[in-house]
């Protein structure tokens, strides 16, 4: 008969202390966040991501060449709050699935590899308690290492560019105090993706034990989730990935905002968290600690691991498909031309501005786009680099109909880079020079974003 975890207190400890109280949370709580400050890589990446956004933010912004092909950066050089999205993106991608493999990924391995498991059990007497303490010390390390990444983003860019306002993905104009506020909001969302990250990663140190999978396995998610995002998957599968909102935030920078995919991902992260870190306790309490040769949950992977998550996403896929009434790509021509019409009327108000002409309203442009994809053949709907729209409104002062043509690129998550095709004097240059200064031409290239969810 083989003795499991529940069973370690009287085996383990003997007779004499089998009615030994168990250690409160707290004080195996601080054990474990001495380990994890104790550990040179978590040291050196609170080092990094308290210290290198900002000084990387700072770098770019006294560089001439931007990096225009991210979301935000060719605004860098106009506020300091552009900076920190133009981090945020990165991380997402890569610095956040990185942090959650290299500290909850690592929270129950590390006793595998140091065969200390014995010695911990025989000290604490409760393994529901220290299944609690390394989750909350794994996941306070996260969060702390998240707000760093924030908070000198923020302030490499302020002290860069300062408090100026930032233009949204409609064209729209925030206010240093607007921009502050969804900066922020951004920032706390994507807590929910990384959290379902860490909670993967727990998942996998408890199935894989020493095994190098289990340390791989939250960049190995986060990995497949990026490469599913740029497949043509129908919106309720693309917005029932955990990290999803990773890339929904975009619509906190759009008027009026774009919440419902942002919700969606928040809510299915955190769902993804919670289920993850269930499975992860199930699977602990469940396996064999006395014997050495054993450092992992064998079969039970897959009935307690593997399984219940492909029914979690399958669950999500349908509630997503059912409450958002979405399907197929979310991406037609209405909407299209809807999104770069209202981004061009609020550019086109900047640009005039921008060149100390009388102020107009949007009412008196009367902006239109007619977009369509492939030359009109095929279906007018989906992402693809072959859509162009000819954009016409009324010319202030002149009662007459004036046209610009764009070449998009639209992604297959909604988001679109707009690159102007003339006229030259419109959005044919990088910049334009207004009392002897150049500036950048708000008109020549432009960011937006299609909400996925109908109407």
């Amino acid at each position: 008969m083989t003795t499991t975890l529940a069973d370690a207190p009287t085996a383990g400890a003997g007779a004499g202390r089998a009615g030994a109280r168990p250690v409160p949370v707290a004080r195996i709580l601080r054990l474990e966040l001495v380990k994890q400050f104790s550990a040179w890589r978590v040291r050196l990446l609170i080092g990094l991501c308290w210290l290198g956004p900002g000084l990387l933010v700072f770098a770019i912004d006294q560089q001439s060449t931007l990096p225009s092909d991210t979301l935000f950066g060719r605004s860098m050089h106009a506020t300091g709050w552009a900076g920190s999205l133009v981090v945020l993106g990165v991380a997402g991608t890569w610095a956040l699935p990185l942090v959650t493999s290299m500290v909850a990924g690592d929270v129950f391995a590390s006793e595998d590899r140091l065969g200390t498991w014995r010695h911990l059990l025989v000290a604490v007497r409760s393994h529901r308690r220290i299944f609690a303490a390394k989750a909350i010390a794994s996941v306070s390390v996260i969060v702390l290492l998240v707000a760093g990444l924030a908070v000198s983003s923020v302030f490499g860019g302020l002290l860069a560019e300062g408090n100026q306002p930032l233009i949204g993905l409609d064209g729209h104009l925030l206010s240093g105090g607007d921009a502050a506020v969804n900066v922020l909001l951004a920032w706390v969302c994507v807590l929910a993706p990384t959290l379902a990250l860490a909670a993967i990663g727990l998942l996998g140190s408890v199935a894989l034990g020493r095994s190098p999978m289990g340390l791989l396995l939250p960049m190995l998610a986060a990995l497949g989730m990026q490469v599913a995002q740029l497949l043509p998957l129908p919106v309720p599968v693309r917005l029932a990935l955990p990290g999803y909102a990773f890339i929904s935030w975009n619509g906190l920078f759009a008027a009026p905002r774009q919440l419902g995919p942002l919700l969606i991902g928040v809510g299915v992260g955190l769902v993804w968290a919670v289920v993850a870190t269930a499975l992860a306790y199930l699977l602990f309490i469940r396996r064999d600690f006395t014997n050495v040769n054993n450092d992992g949950a064998g079969r039970r992977v897959l009935t307690l691991g593997v399984l219940p998550l492909v029914g979690v996403l399958a669950a999500t896929v349908g509630v997503v498909a059912v409450t958002a009434g979405a399907s197929g790509s979310g991406i037609d021509q209405a909407k299209v031309q809807r999104s770069v019409a209202t981004a061009f009327a609020h550019l086109y108000r900047s640009q005039q501005a921008q060149m100390r002409q009388p102020p107009v309203t949007e009412a008196q442009l009367q902006t239109t786009a007619v977009c369509d994809k492939s030359d009109g053949l095929g279906a007018q709907e989906g992402s693809g680099n072959d859509w162009r729209c000819t954009v016409s409104w009324i010319a202030p002062g002149y009662n007459a109909t004036a046209q610009a043509i764009y070449q998009l690129n639209v992604t297959a998550n909604g988001r679109y880079t707009a690159d102007g095709d003339g006229p030259v004097e419109v959005n044919g240059y990088f910049l334009i020079v207004t009392d002897g200064k150049a500036v950048p031409n708000p008109l020549w290239q432009f960011d937006g974003n299609v909400d996925l969810l109908p109407g």
